[in-house]
């Protein structure tokens, strides 16, 4: 059930430790320090919207991705409204009309990456809803409360080679972020084996044939005003400063190692 109206509700816990980090009280036994008790108090919070795993669709050849984290747990940066809307209405009717635009077809059986790889281009409805079920999937895939930070490994080792750094490739991604012009998405992908920074308008994406742009996908950021417009109203380039602090680069790094391995 949706908690839209629900006030959070808090879950006191109670253990007796000799440690520090949590909300405490401490109650003394004597004059002796050493015998005082730390009470520790665990805060629960619960959204107001209910939990991610809540939300459903009706049957149909492909289904909800669950979000990995709550609605919350990146709102320093993206705030749980927005998120919450992202994830359960627009993302959700995106898988909705892909469903009804594939039932009963051959479509209906395929991986979403290959309808991608063979999409009739003319075909809007299919190109919207495939291309957003696809581009959400990604985008909330490598978001993580304990993102943000840097790319470690092989993942490190190809950015410095394809753009000479770290600061150097957040610099582009950045750029190409702020001159998406409309609503679109910015990627990094691997193209013939190199890294690359590209965007696409709407909800196209690099998979699609008969793009300016091509490559396999690891890291998507959605600048449809959707996306940040609640928190950062008209300052895209603050939503995507912040952006880097929500990357999951150990999930990116997985992705790209699965291109590596083809």
């Amino acid at each position: 059930m949706k908690l839209k109206n629900a006030v959070a509700v808090a879950a006191i816990a109670l253990a007796t430790c000799f440690a520090t980090g949590d909300l405490y009280a401490q109650k003394k036994k004597g004059k002796s320090k050493k015998s005082d008790d730390i009470v520790r108090v665990a805060v629960v919070r619960a959204s107001a919207y209910g939990l991610p795993s809540e939300v459903t669709a009706p049957p149909g050849a492909f289904g909800v991705v669950p979000l990995k984290y709550d609605y919350y747990a990146v709102e320093k940066y993206i705030d749980e409204t927005t998120m919450y809307i992202h994830f359960s209405k627009h993302y959700v009717g995106y898988l909705n009309n892909l469903n009804k635009a594939v039932e009963g077809t051959p479509k209906a059986s395929m991986k979403i990456e290959d309808i991608l790889r063979t999409m009739d281009m003319n075909n809007a409805t299919l190109r919207n809803n495939a291309g957003g079920y696809y581009n959400h999937n990604m985008y909330f895939d490598v978001i993580s409360p304990e993102g943000g930070g840097l790319p470690q490994g092989t993942l490190a080792a190809a950015i410095d080679r394809d753009f000479g750094s770290f600061e150097q490739f957040k610099k582009v991604f950045s750029e190409a972020g702020g001159k998406r012009f409309g609503s679109g998405w910015v990627w990094l992908v691997v193209n013939n084996e190199k890294l690359q920074v590209v965007t696409t308008a709407n909800q196209d994406n690099p998979l699609m044939p008969g793009l300016e742009v091509s490559g396999t996908p690891i890291l998507a950021m959605d600048v449809w005003e959707h996306a940040y417009y609640l928190k950062y109203q008209n300052k895209r380039g603050d939503y995507i400063s912040n952006f880097f602090n929500v990357i999951d680069w150990n999930r990116v790094a997985e992705l790209y190692s699965q291109t590596l391995s083809k």
